[in-house]
């Protein structure tokens, strides 16, 4: 398994609530919707608590501001990926979900990138 992980930053006339309400019921059930043609095999939202809640901890780790998501999401394999991505149907269904978050991600302040999970606990 290979999983895409994606920082998320709402556009600045979002707020949070706002951002993660829209990312929550109308991106996710896109997502959802195109899932079987990107063979996504399993997607995550993990929506950020207040500023106040990760202040203290950003705080006592001097670290920088916070997202206000993050999406996981799992495929078979990098080689799955890049065949499926020449399929007509794969890339119209991955212009339909660049389109749609381009109306509440910051995408220049979204970094994301491919990984493999190594779990140590659990």
């Amino acid at each position: 398994m290979i999983k895409l992980t994606f920082c998320l930053t709402r556009l600045p006339h979002l707020s949070r609530e706002a951002f993660q309400d829209y990312w929550l019921n109308t991106h996710g059930p896109l997502v959802a919707s195109v899932a079987e043609v990107l063979m996504i095999r399993r997607y995550v939202q993990l929506h950020s608590l207040s500023a106040e809640a990760n202040a203290p901890v950003r705080a006592a780790r001097q670290a920088p501001g916070e997202y206000d998501g993050v999406a996981e999401l799992w495929f078979d394999s990098l080689d799955a990926i890049l065949a499926n991505g020449r399929r007509p149907e794969a890339q119209a269904a991955g212009a339909l979900l660049l389109e749609d978050e381009r109306r509440f991600i910051d995408l220049q302040k979204s970094p994301l990138w491919w990984g493999e999970e190594k779990p140590i606990v659990g």
